[in-house]
């Protein structure tokens, strides 16, 4: 298999040497030159979906027992589906060692990088920008790695408490950098750094952001699980993702060009609504990014929007036969969480809460017949602030939160100026 850049001016690539540059070197990112069709039947098991569809874009580079054990090592927790009515359930993508659906990504991705590494003669440097859960995925999932190094990038002020300690209390081969501006500014410096070719003389760097296709890949995993959970037979089954950087979309999406038997995906999207507009008037227009409660999804110019341009041909009509849009206010997903209770007894996260609110719109106009899933993305318990005080109640935190909250942060504070983020990566 090969990748190619989605700005096509860069030559394919192996997978080895795509995961380990992360952005080509023309800006453009990482897709297979083909999509293999596959299928598994009802009740086949999380690790041997796993194992298959990693087996279709990894081999022959790692070999089949080899990918077989990263697998299995990787994930091995749960991504159970909930139902909440007999139209909707819940696909909890949170049991990980952080509590984040990144743990899938992050876990596979550090396992294939450190086997990727063996024999190299300097150290690979891994680049994170994060508005709050693919930062703490990728510090545990890369602590301790041999021969790797993590550079975490997250904006100043604007992750919660709990995430920013998860972010900030690793040592080791993992350093947190506090940047004063967005996501956005935080994205910006990583990518400028991947096109800096003087830098690259200095410092080997790849990427740990859904940029990277070995980020991307195991987000395909749970899609294929979700639907061996449900019934033999299926029926119309719609999936609702809470929509940021759009790698979690662009992954079900591949999957769906692998053969899923989902009838639709829709994104759904917090007030940072340029994909939306995109839908409906054909013309994507970055903007600034918008702080929300739902911050992980605080984007005004997704990276994988260039990945689902290419898998539909630069074409907005043939995008709009697999995928519906919409966008809610922090006031929608504050009375959504507050509904997802009173309802269902279920407490939602506000990602998982912009999740469902975008599969209760897009379901108004489905048959009676149609289910829908939407994706918990994150524990409850990482937004226990917003979550409380919505429900004026606790909200459980798990140990391994606990733990990291009574840590010291230690992070290097930054401006979003570039010549200083590659003055300290050379000085690193």
């Amino acid at each position: 298999m090969r990748y190619y850049s989605t700005n096509r001016k860069a030559l394919p690539l192996s997978f080895r040497h795509a995961v380990l540059k992360g952005l080509a070197e023309d800006g453009g990112l990482y897709m297979p030159e083909r999509i293999p069709a596959i299928g598994f039947p009802s009740g086949t098991a999380f690790q041997e979906i796993s194992y298959e569809v990693a087996k279709c874009f990894a081999e022959p580079e790692v070999p089949g027992s080899v990918l077989r054990g990263m697998i299995d090592e990787a994930i091995n927790f749960d991504a159970p589906l909930r139902k909440l009515s007999d139209q909707i359930y819940v696909l909890e993508l949170f049991h990980g060692p952080t509590l984040a659906f990144k743990d899938f990504g992050a876990r596979v991705m550090a396992r294939l990088m450190s086997y990727f590494v063996r024999g190299l003669n300097r150290e690979l440097t891994v680049l994170v920008a994060t508005s709050g859960d693919t930062g703490s995925a990728v510090a545990h999932g890369f602590l301790r790695a041999s021969g790797i190094r993590v550079i975490l990038l997250y904006p100043a002020g604007k992750v919660s408490l709990i995430q920013e300690k998860q972010l900030t209390t690793l040592d080791e081969n993992v350093v947190a950098l506090e940047i004063g501006g967005t996501f956005d500014d935080c994205q910006a410096l990583v990518k400028q750094a991947f096109c800096d070719l003087e830098l690259h003389r200095s410092v080997q760097l790849t990427s740990a952001n859904s940029i990277n296709i070995a980020r991307l890949i195991p987000q395909c995993f749970y899609y294929w699980y979700a639907m061996a959970q449900l019934e033999a037979d299926p029926g119309s089954v719609f999936i609702s993702v809470p929509s940021g950087n759009f790698g979690n979309l662009t992954a079900g999406l591949i999957a769906k060009r692998m053969g899923l038997p989902v009838a639709g995906f829709v994104a759904a999207c917090n007030s940072n609504s340029v994909f939306p507009h995109y839908l409906r008037s054909g013309k994507f227009e970055p903007q600034p990014s918008i702080q929300t409660i739902s911050n992980a999804m605080d984007v005004g110019n997704p990276s994988n929007f260039a990945r689902m341009l290419a898998l539909y041909d630069h074409d907005v009509y043939k995008m709009r036969k697999d995928v519906y849009a919409s966008s809610f206010s922090d006031t929608e997903t504050r009375a959504a969480i507050r509904e997802i209770f009173k309802r269902y007894g279920y407490v939602a996260d506000p990602h998982g809460a912009i999740g469902y609110l975008g599969l209760k719109k897009f379901m108004e106009n489905q048959p009676d017949g149609a289910r829908g899933i939407f994706l918990e993305t994150a524990h409850p318990a990482k937004f226990a602030n917003v979550v409380e005080e919505v429900l004026g109640q606790p909200v459980e935190i798990p140990e391994r939160l606990k733990e990291c909250l009574s840590k010291e942060k230690k992070a290097v504070p930054l401006s979003n100026r570039y010549d200083e983020f590659r003055s300290f990566l050379l000085s690193y």
